[in-house]
């Protein structure tokens, strides 16, 4: 078959990259199902109009129909553009199998149709947590997702990342416009939410065409600009001199998430009154997320809480969750030197002495990998010397042969060498699985 060429926003990983991507997911799985998680998937499509139904992202709608379709008949189904909307579908269908608080990760592809460039693509791997009510859901549920996210960032297996957790709250911004008589809070949001991409002074510009004062806008951007690592925001906002009674719920509630991360540690968790997200399901606590290291890649993890996403006009299901895009992070991180220690899982190579011996050396792996050491046979009864090299180039630390004394392990990378038990000996932990490693570079 012909070669079609790569697809612009596509992307595929090699072997090594593919590792940094599993270890990624299996410390996201796994720090979700220690806070009680349950794993879920769901379909790739939904109904058109329940995806063009939530939030400006009509433009960026992939939509699915036959190959052999009649003319007439109309595209009624789209691939999902998120997890969130799709996972509200989920919880009203099933709504009577499921124990509410409903808890769930979910870990899917999704697509959407946005111009290919760094960080943004067509196809990509998002991982969700989300925990939803029948009715009503604890605030204090809000402050349990901060943690659980700030820990699994913390936890990343990757190293050399300064990760900050940013965390707003959608009423502080609403009940501060409210108390300063703004009669459109929702717009006056969407512009400051862009003050990431647009400098101060068009933003007031901005805020200009949207009916605001001069001095309206000039509030606005002074709440914009309050930036802390703990609760002291809460008196700067004060210091503005506005009052609204939802402006107090929602410093209460922000304050409540900032303090309950304080503890966690590898991750910086700030109160930031200028994310306010662009997507309309919003109602209160707002997340996003910035790596250091890379301050054009914009947010790797977002979310928030949403009331009334999820109904089926009898009962409502409010939630609250965050969504990390593992392709956004990976895809830069693995083009700036974050890579796998080795392109394959074998830790061992069982050498082959002569081709009449291969169901031996077959029967040692055999054993290797009842004890879960991944390990591979050697394709060819070469030379040792060859057979070495072989494993030098897949990766592979260490060969396992068999001579006059016996078995005999191989460290390739220092030379040491050992006798063995295929039944007892394990590799260091470190060489057990790939390990995610940065690659060394020259000025």
């Amino acid at each position: 078959m012909r070669a079609a060429g790569k697809l612009s926003g596509f992307p595929e990983f090699l072997p090594a990259e593919r590792s940094v991507e599993l270890a990624v997911l299996d410390h996201l799985s796994r720090v979700f199902e220690l806070h009680g998680f349950g794993n879920i998937e769901t379909r790739a499509v939904e109904p058109l109009e329940t995806l063009l139904r939530k939030g400006e992202i009509d433009k960026e709608v992939y939509a699915v129909r036959r190959l052999h379709a009649d003319e007439s008949e109309a595209s009624e189904l789209a691939l999902h553009f998120d997890l969130t909307v799709p996972f509200a579908r989920y919880v009203v269908e099933n709504a009577g199998h499921l124990q509410f608080p409903f808890r769930r990760y979910q870990i899917q592809k999704v697509w959407r149709g946005e111009r290919p460039q760094a960080g943004r693509f067509r196809e990509f791997t998002q991982a969700d947590i989300d925990i939803v009510g029948d009715g009503a859901l604890p605030f204090h549920f809000d402050v349990e997702v901060a943690r659980v996210m700030a820990e699994a960032l913390a936890g990343l297996p990757i190293p050399g990342l300064s990760l900050t957790l940013q965390v707003s709250n959608r009423k502080v911004l609403e009940g501060f416009y409210l108390g300063l008589g703004i009669t459109e809070p929702t717009a006056v949001m969407q512009v400051i939410d862009k003050l990431d991409k647009l400098p101060a002074d068009r933003i007031a510009e901005l805020l200009g065409e949207q009916g605001l004062s001069e001095q309206q806008a000039s509030s606005c951007l002074a709440l914009a600009e309050i930036v802390t690592t703990d609760t002291s925001f809460v008196k700067q906002v004060r210091d503005l001199g506005v009052e609204h009674p939802m402006l107090d719920e929602g410093l209460a509630e922000l304050e409540s998430v900032v303090a309950g991360c304080a503890t966690v540690e590898g991750v910086t968790v700030t109160a930031d009154l200028r994310i306010a997200r662009g997507l309309d399901y919003y109602t209160g606590t707002v997340f996003e997320t910035r790596v250091a290291e890379h301050p054009g890649l914009g947010s790797i993890c977002s979310g928030g809480r949403y009331d009334q996403l999820a109904s089926d006009g009898k009962r409502t299901y409010p939630g609250v969750g965050l969504s990390i895009g593992v392709s956004r992070l990976l895809s830069t991180l693995t083009t700036s030197g974050i890579t796998a220690s080795r392109s394959v899982p074998s830790a061992v190579l069982v050498a082959v002495n002569h081709e009449d011996t291969r169901p031996e050396s077959d029967e040692i792996a055999q054993r290797l990998r009842a004890r879960g050491i991944a390990c591979e046979v050697a394709p060819n009864a070469q030379k040792f010397g060859k057979q070495i090299r072989f494993a030098e180039r897949r990766g592979i630390p260490f060969v396992w042969f068999v001579n006059d004394e016996g078995h005999q392990v191989k460290d390739i990378r220092t030379g040491d060498q050992q006798s063995a038990d295929p039944d007892g000996w394990t590799p260091p932990e470190t060489d057990l699985r790939p390990q995610v490693t940065q690659k060394e570079t020259t000025a």
